[in-house]
């Protein structure tokens, strides 16, 4: 089989098994997702909070213990603080790129919890009855196609332990989540460069 054939293949298996579609809504509410994250974001900083204030703050109220693990809880129930924050915070210290790690970790293990946490809701009858009849046939997808929507959800500004929940709802393979969450590293990476003004 030629190479070209190969792909043409692989395009009638994605059309068949409707990825395609599966992707563009995907990315349809994905790109919803973001906007209405940013906006919040913009909305919160410029009618209620000093972003800059509040960092000043943590630094000097605040020992570094405290801020990780008010930040892993955090990334394990709904990601209810935005990562940047906490990644903002990280530059002010002596070590940031240590302090980068340690954040990056603790999003991680954070989505780990919430993977068994999502495990553990999947036992409430009432939740496994509506997974398994009402919306059967968008767990099939999610399961087959669960690396990129893990990828997703550890790279955009779409909360990490929501997905990480979803994962665990879906009982979507294990290893397979730890292998694609570690893009959540790579995010932090990227957005770090960006706030230690590297670039």
């Amino acid at each position: 089989m030629t190479k070209q054939e190969k792909v043409m293949a692989l395009h009638r298996y994605y059309r068949i098994t409707k990825f395609y579609a599966f992707l563009k809504n995907t990315a349809y509410k994905g790109g919803i997702t973001i906007l209405i994250f940013v906006a919040v974001l913009l909305g919160l900083e410029y009618f209620f909070i000093d972003i800059n204030a509040l960092l000043n703050s943590l630094v000097e109220n605040y020992s570094p213990r405290i801020v990780f693990s008010f930040f892993l809880i955090s990334e394990t129930i709904l990601g209810l603080l935005p990562p940047e924050i906490f990644i903002s915070w990280s530059a002010k210290s002596a070590t940031p790129w240590l302090f980068l790690f340690f954040l990056a970790t603790a999003s991680y293990i954070g989505g780990i919890i919430a993977y068994f946490i999502g495990k553990l809701l999947f036992r409430i009858p009432s939740v496994k009855f509506y997974l398994e009849h009402k919306i059967a046939r968008h767990i099939i997808n999610l399961r087959k196609w669960g690396g990129f929507f893990v990828i997703v959800g550890a790279m955009l500004p779409i909360p990490h332990s929501i997905v990480s929940l979803a994962c665990g709802l879906i009982k979507y393979n294990f290893r397979n989540y730890l292998l694609w969450a570690l893009f959540r590293y790579l995010r932090f990476g990227i957005y770090a460069l960006v706030i230690f003004k590297i670039f």
